[in-house]
């Protein structure tokens, strides 16, 4: 339990709005619960949402204590109320998160406060009681890989130290075999086969480029791909990763004269297709595992998919999307 003494400046503003400045991590849904369950009281007595507070009232707050830390990026999960996640699977170990278009999975994103990926998933672990963060001291729930903020997909996040370890590893030695849904405009041709070529990145641009010849800072660029379904000048592909670049099935596809639906930075955003983002999706991971896993090994060959797809249902509703 914290106090908090009213003081002459703040006298006369609601109970509400004043805890809601003192305690910013508190989220507005909980300061209204926990007036409501006379958890925050004015002089030790319960007090509704709109009392005037008056100059040397004295608050009592029956709260956590870490909800009077300062806001910072590693606190931002207390703000969220109610965690938003679409989990497509959860163990002890991991859980795989289907982020959705527009969302960003880290602050350094340019997300507000509060609202990104790993924010929802720490408050979810913390709202079941997986996770404490008084006690853990270190270790806070990660994310093992990321998707751009406006590609939706299936995110790993690793619940212990250990799962994370091993989980960066596998990464790094590409033991994990991740397959992209996109629609491009046009058919390619041949319909299934590799783009190779060579990317430069334009930070202050934050885009990339394709060339067929290697240049100062390029890297080379692979993607596997296959047409699964056409019609009305579009072509619903699925890409495989043989290199992981910035932006590298929307610069390839684009390079290749396909460029992405809905992709404003490499194609055209076409206000007609009602698409914000581009239409690229990370929706199947299989775990592939070629050394040991320790603690992951039950993971090794297991298959994970989203199952629904916005664009695929909009765009081609007659392809069916299997596991």
């Amino acid at each position: 339990m914290k106090e908090l003494t009213v003081g002459k400046n703040d006298a006369g503003q609601r109970l509400d709005r004043f805890v809601a400045k003192a305690v910013p991590l508190l989220p507005a849904s909980l300061l209204q619960k926990y007036i409501r369950l006379k958890r925050i009281k004015v002089d030790g007595k319960g007090a509704k949402r709109d009392t005037r507070l008056l100059e040397g009232n004295v608050l009592q707050l029956y709260i956590n204590d870490e909800f009077f830390d300062k806001p910072r990026a590693e606190n931002a999960y207390l703000t969220v109320s109610v965690p938003k996640l679409h989990i497509v699977y959860e163990d002890e170990n991991i859980l795989l998160a289907d982020k959705r278009p527009g969302q960003a999975v880290h602050p350094h994103d340019g997300a507000e406060y509060g609202k990104t990926l790993i924010d929802h998933i720490q408050a979810y672990l913390y709202a079941k009681g997986e996770w404490r963060p008084r006690e853990e001291k270190s270790f806070a729930p990660a994310l093992c890989n990321r998707i751009d903020r406006n590609t939706g997909g299936i995110v790993i996040a690793a619940k212990t130290a250990e799962a994370l370890r091993i989980l960066n590893q596998k990464i790094k030695d590409r033991e994990l075999d991740k397959r992209y849904l996109c629609i491009v405009e046009g058919k390619l041709k041949p319909e299934a086969g590799e783009l190779k070529g060579y990317l430069f990145k334009d930070a202050a641009k934050n885009r990339v480029y394709v060339t067929r010849e290697s240049q100062p800072g390029a890297k080379t660029c692979v993607t596997k791909y296959r047409t699964l379904a056409a019609r009305q000048g579009l072509s619903l592909v699925e890409c495989e990763l043989v290199t992981g670049r910035t932006h590298q099935i929307r610069a390839q596809m684009a390079a290749a004269g396909h460029p992405l639906l809905g992709d404003g930075k490499y194609g055209k955003l076409d206000k007609a297709s009602g698409r914000k983002y581009q239409a690229l999706y990370s929706y199947k991971l299989t775990f592939t595992f070629e050394t040991d896993a320790g603690c992951l090994s039950y993971l090794n060959g297991k298959t994970f998919q989203v199952e629904d797809v916005d664009f695929v249902r909009a765009w081609f509703p007659e392809y069916q999307m299997h596991s």
